[in-house]
């Protein structure tokens, strides 16, 4: 027979270790598709094809997560899409 202290010990253990953040990309009504496309593939090192597929997401949904990672990977890949005009946020 278990106590509550037991109980409680165990369901603690499963918590998360490592949290990914996301940069989340929004849409716009002044940067072109060539643009935003260009934009992924320098600061998020995507292909052509991932690219295009995020960029019409966003285009038709208003927002898509762009890159998944640790916050330091993704801080200086967020500043690149802000220079570069587009809207982004780390979440």
């Amino acid at each position: 027979m278990s106590t509550k202290e037991e109980v409680l010990e165990k369901v603690e253990v499963h918590e998360k270790v490592s949290k990914n953040n996301e940069i989340v990309l929004y849409n716009d009504d002044h940067n072109t598709f060539d643009h935003v496309i260009e934009t992924l593939i320098y600061a998020c090192e995507h292909t052509p094809e991932q690219a295009e597929q995020c960029s019409l997401l966003v285009h038709y949904k208003g927002k898509c997560t762009v890159k998944t990672g640790p916050y330091k990977d993704l801080e200086p890949r967020c500043s690149k899409l802000l220079d570069a005009g587009l809207s982004a946020e780390i979440v």
